[in-house]
């Protein structure tokens, strides 16, 4: 009886950590889709897929990044260097980006496999 006890005890708080932690984990996750209105007309974005130049993708996500942080409720504590998020490109296509400096016009570094062609 006991034993029957403890393991449903057991259950139920495993099941409360793993939602505690997926919460936390797609909360962190931003996505910046840039066929929505406010990023669609930006200069650096029109023509950009995962294709492109290393140097036109980095420009486009940090205007992007840019423009996102502008809109946030806390500017400065947005999008800060390290931090990390998935930008849709116009085509559909999908990378992972990672901010070093937001100040630079290339403040963003993609990262290496985290490219999802668009179908």
């Amino acid at each position: 009886m006991n034993y029957r006890r403890f393991m449903h005890g057991a259950k139920f708080w495993i099941w409360v950590v793993l939602f505690v932690a997926y919460s936390a984990g797609a909360v962190g996750v931003v996505l910046i889709d840039t066929f929505e209105d406010r990023y669609r007309a930006l200069s650096k974005i029109t023509l950009t897929t995962v294709k492109s130049d290393a140097d036109l993708r980095r420009a486009g996500a940090t205007q992007a990044a840019a423009v996102y942080r502008a809109q946030s409720g806390m500017p400065f504590n947005t999008l800060q260097p390290g931090s990390s998020f998935q930008i849709v490109w116009p085509d559909g296509s999908v990378e992972t980006v990672t901010v070093v400096d937001p100040s630079s016009p290339l403040g963003t570094e993609p990262l290496k496999g985290s490219v999802v062609e668009a179908e």
